[in-house]
């Protein structure tokens, strides 16, 4: 007994030194135990890796236990076992693994002798984590903020379970289809030395590798300056080994076969391609060091293939030495790459564009899945939406931080960069999406309880919190509780640290309500008739033909409830909507304080917006479509639409519907205009009251595909702007890129794809802006999508893809998603747009891109007529999660329950340097002192962006460029010397984080 209780106590110390912030005093550098190579030879670093997608042609699972084989040969399980049996026969091999999903998976089957064994491996270098997150995410439809939070998880597991040895390096994005600038500045403010990435543009690679720059510095941020440098270098076979070399089970290349007796010796000949491909690779790089990425998709389950030839190869490779070759080649890793490469003591090129688009030849560009599967990319963007309101309650009501695990882990995978971007096979996406709902009900389960804690006016009450439901399927117009129930309570959670006035749209059975606020006094509500587009949907199960839209005003980083009765009463009138066929020449109006939104009555469209100061804007909104261009892929100019290309058959789209119906809403609470442009595509234009800017609800599909013709449909807006060939984009939701039309930054755009090769990814916006007259017209969106301005004034996102061909890299489907009941996905949607003054415009357009994304999170409760009587004397009806929001400039970015008496806090400068003339691009400080109501903060501690190193202890490599040569060989952070104040200073785009030590 008393042995237990030691080997216990033993492992709970294990335990607690590990789960903390790795202090690195394990290697004083990390680099130490790399091979150095040799000055006087080409020394070639061979890194032995697998990539493992987590998910693409198999779910998660069955890429993970080997299942479905005759899909592909492929079993994660597998690779780490022999992997880790190759490295302990032999201290000298080397291996690198990436995605912490399946490592995670791995490691908590294993047995603790398999774990220690595991610990050395890693703290000896011989098993190195590059990368780390939880997967490798795309760059292009990924956002921020689920970037930062999957690399936080996934970097987190591996401090948990080795400490400072398992801190990677290096960020290791070998496979995602273009590489965006923020990736870059996120990764560099995660403290990685270096990036190393596959794909670039055919063009751009062939340049690089003419002047010998496939590596450079990347200046990531015009905002934060150094802190956002990386050094980034594009490998030179995407992610495989040099042709002919590849030594896995899944390949064909000849072993090395050095039996002198055999008839099929092949040692001098498979050296000297060895050495030939080695001289050859080096004539496209800048120093005496080159990297060969010795792997490929789901390599080494049997690892003694690969590394039973490289071993040969590198003893008969070196032989050649004393017979005058150069060729110097050793067991590497890219962090000792890396450091070969800083070593070398050069000045290095730089870059500040981003890489994207990507394209892999002149007709491929790899621009569709910037829009593919459009439903699951909004539905990524819900499952954040509620991660970030149930990791905030968690903190507020000190609810267990591992209950969030599940939602982590599955928001992770949906980062994946075969997940977001929509390119995996069909079921392979259907398990993304319900891993995802399972997800978001244990989310739910968190919201419930962290109401029983909060909602109670005293501890002792006779009183139950009645239980939340929540309404997944608002975006049709369907709820239960407020379609069946005469009287309910509405309780609203706004994720922002900012107090909040929005609205909220309920489907209703009745035709008159009675609403009260926190305080007990009236709201006022509007009924508004629901889009006839929406009893099409077959899988709507709702018989609700209304809305009830009211306002609701929100507290900062808290909740509001207001309570909901049917009532005969004409509190709220019912407003019927015009059903005739507008045939006249007049124009429907909707306006309210800072808005008139012009629709012609004759076509149907969107004619003109006009600004309270008399501003006018001419701009036509309507939907179009390119034909999916067909092809056998047997040639570049054969090459098909599918999943990931976008190859449209033309350049000019054709126009949807040259009969739009219209009916007109009209009320206090809301105006509306719905347009039907075919049976299968419909708009509501909407102008809420007091609203700055006009939300078109779209809803699109099935789209019909009986003439077979694949088709991608598109939203333009057509102004009389003068936009002189730029646009804007933003880079993963956070700073602003220009584009401009058939060009780019760094080498001669040859235009063989006209209108593809301009689409850009649009994370959260996009705009157009007129240099003489100053003004901007910006179209924020609800999920990503590609967009370009292909004309002058013009802006086009595509909404939905439906295609009927695979385009040949790898998925082996046609994009062709059959919907619910088979006949084609149907998809929701929005788009808001904002005209304004150049100068005024980012005050608009930034904070919207945070309420779009961050929005509101309703859950009903039915209610009988006793528990609405006392509910306010019973519950505290508002309660707000800050004492006061915080400045308008500063977005709460993350706000979750960490270690045990500490919480994770994240807190960003929302706005660019140049956004803003006034206050809004000025630096800010924020107080921590009182800001919290449910907590106090003791103390914080500052870490690097991934949380897991602290900032003081955090270094990193310099790399010299012309304007900064490096006099030291690490990159301190130059943050507040001393936050013993609790005061905060942000400066424009800088993201800070911290571990904050908290009293309940």
């Amino acid at each position: 007994m008393l042995k237990l209780l030691i080997f216990a106590l033993l492992i709970i110390a294990f335990c607690n030194s590990v789960q903390s912030l790795p202090i690195n005093e394990h290697f004083a550098s990390g680099y130490e135990k790399c091979p150095t190579g040799e000055d006087d030879k080409l020394n070639v670093h061979l890194v032995c890796h697998t990539h493992n997608d987590v998910g693409w042609l198999k779910t998660v699972d069955q890429y993970f236990y080997g299942a479905n084989q005759s899909i592909q040969n492929a079993g994660v399980q597998y690779i780490l076992d022999s992997v880790i049996t190759a490295l302990k026969q032999d201290k000298n091999k080397k291996f690198i693994y990436v995605e912490t999903a399946f490592f995670s998976r791995w490691w908590n089957e294993q047995h603790d002798s398999v774990r220690h064994t595991v610990k050395k491996l890693v703290c000896d270098g011989q098993l190195e984590f590059i990368g780390g997150g939880w997967s490798m995410n795309d760059e292009a439809a990924a956002h921020y903020n689920s970037i930062v939070d999957q690399m936080t998880f996934g970097l987190r597991v591996l401090n948990d379970s080795f400490g400072a040895c398992g801190v990677p390096k290096v960020a290791w994005q070998i496979d995602p289809f273009g590489h965006s600038r923020e990736q870059a500045s996120l990764f560099a403010q995660m403290f990685f030395d270096g990036l190393f990435f596959g794909r670039l543009d055919y063009a751009d690679k062939d340049l690089r590798e003419r002047t010998k720059t496939m590596e450079h510095v990347w200046r990531a941020s015009s905002n934060i300056g150094a802190k956002a440098h990386l050094f980034t270098g594009a490998l030179p076979n995407s992610y495989g080994p040099p042709s002919g070399f590849c030594f896995d089970i899944l390949c064909s290349d000849p072993p090395i076969m050095d039996d002198p007796d055999l008839k099929d010796y092949n040692v001098d000949q498979r050296v000297n391609e060895f050495i030939s491909a080695a001289e050859d690779q080096a004539k496209h790089y800048a120093t005496n060091h080159i990297v060969m990425t010795m792997g490929n998709d789901f390599n080494y389950q049997n690892a003694a293939t690969w590394y039973k030839n490289l071993d040969k190869l590198i003893k008969y490779v070196n032989a050649k030495q004393s017979n005058g070759s150069r060729v110097n080649v050793f067991y590497s890793t890219p962090s000792c790459y890396l450091y070969a490469l800083n070593q070398a003591n050069m000045t290095w090129v730089t870059k500040d564009d981003d890489f994207l688009p990507y394209a892999s030849d002149p007709h491929a560009y790899w621009t569709g899945y910037f829009t593919s599967r459009p439903s699951l990319k909004g539905y990524e963007r819900v499952g954040n939406n509620k991660l970030q309101t149930c990791k905030q309650l968690a903190a507020r009501t000190d609810i267990e931080e591992v209950t969030l695990d599940f939602m982590r882990k599955a928001m992770g995978i949906m980062q994946h960069h075969d997940a977001i971007t929509g390119t995996a096979k069909q079921h392979v996406t259907n398990d993304y999406e319900q891993t995802l709902s399972s997800a978001i009900e244990t989310c739910h389960d968190i919201v419930t309880e962290a109401y029983e804690k909060l909602m109670p006016k005293s501890s002792v009450t006779n009183e139950t919190v009645p239980k939340q439901y929540f309404c997944n399927y608002l975006n049709i117009s369907e709820c239960s509780v407020s379609e069946q129930n005469s009287l309910f309570s509405v309780t609203i959670y706004n994720p922002l640290a900012w107090n909040v006035s929005t609205y909220v749209r309920l489907p209703v059975s009745g035709s008159a309500y009675k609403i009260l606020d926190y305080n007990g006094k009236a709201v006022e509500g509007q009924i508004v008739p629901i889009s006839q587009a929406y009893f099409n949907i077959s899988s709507r199960s709702s018989k609700a033909s209304s809305e009830l839209v009211f306002a609701v005003q929100l507290p900062a980083l808290g909740y509001a409830t207001y309570l909901v009765q049917n009532t005969s009463s004409a509190r709220v009138k019912a407003v019927q909507a015009s059903k005739k066929h507008i045939k006249s020449d007049g124009d429907w109006i909707l306006k309210n304080q800072f808005l008139s939104v012009f629709v012609d009555g004759k076509s149907g469209l969107l004619k003109m917006i006009q600004l309270a100061d008399g501003s006018n804007l001419t701009v036509n909104q309507s939907f179009y479509w390119y034909r999916g261009m067909n092809g056998n892929n047997t040639k570049s100019e054969f090459r098909a639409s599918g999943a990931y290309i976008f190859r449209p058959n033309g350049t000019e789209p054709l126009p949807l519907g040259d009969n739009v119906t219209l009916t007109f809403t009209n009320g206090s609470v809301v105006q509306e205009i719905n347009q039907v442009f075919t049976p299968w595509l419909s708009q509501s234009i909407r102008l809420y009251n007091q609203s700055k800017h006009v939300e078109f609800k779209w809803i699109v599909g099935p789209i019909p595909v009986q003439d077979q013709i694949g088709k991608e449909i598109i939203t333009r807006f057509d102004t009389n702007l003068q936009s002189q060939g730029f646009f804007y984009t933003d880079s993963n939701g956070r700073e602003i890129l220009q584009r401009q039309r058939n060009h780019r930054q760094t080498w001669n755009l040859n235009v063989t794809e006209p209108v593809s090769g301009n689409y850009y990814p649009v994370n959260s916006r996009i705009y157009i802006r007129d240099k003489n007259t100053r003004k901007q017209v910006t179209v924020l969106t609800d999920r990503s999508q590609g967009g370009t301005s292909i004309k002058d004034g013009s802006l086009e996102l595509m909404i939905h893809r439906r295609l009927l061909h695979d385009d040949a890299f790898g998925v082996g489907e046609a994009l062709n998603e059959p919907g619910t009941d088979g006949r084609g996905l149907v998809v929701t949607g929005s788009h808001h747009l904002i005209f304004s003054n150049v100068s005024s415009a980012a005050s608009q357009h930034r904070p919207m891109a945070q309420k779009l994304f961050m929005q509101p999170q309703i859950s009903l409760a039915p209610l009988n007529k006793s528990q609405a009587a006392s509910f306010s004397t019973s519950f505290k009806m508002i309660s707000p999660g800050l004492k006061a929001p915080l400045p308008p400039n500063v977005h709460l970015l993350t706000l979750e329950p960490w270690k045990r008496g500490t919480i994770l806090l994240r807190l960003e400068h929302i706005y660019e340097f140049d956004d803003d003339d006034g206050e809004l691009s000025k630096p800010v400080k924020v107080s921590l002192k009182d800001l919290f109501t449910d907590f106090e903060v003791l103390s914080v501690k500052e870490t690097t962006l991934s949380a897991n190193q602290f900032l003081e202890q955090a270094k990193r490599l310099c790399f010299n460029i012309k304007t900064n040569n490096c006099t030291s060989s690490q990159v301190r952070p130059s943050g507040d010397a001393d936050l013993d104040d609790l005061e905060v200073y942000l400066t424009p785009m800088l993201i800070r984080t911290f571990i904050a030590k908290i009293k309940i």
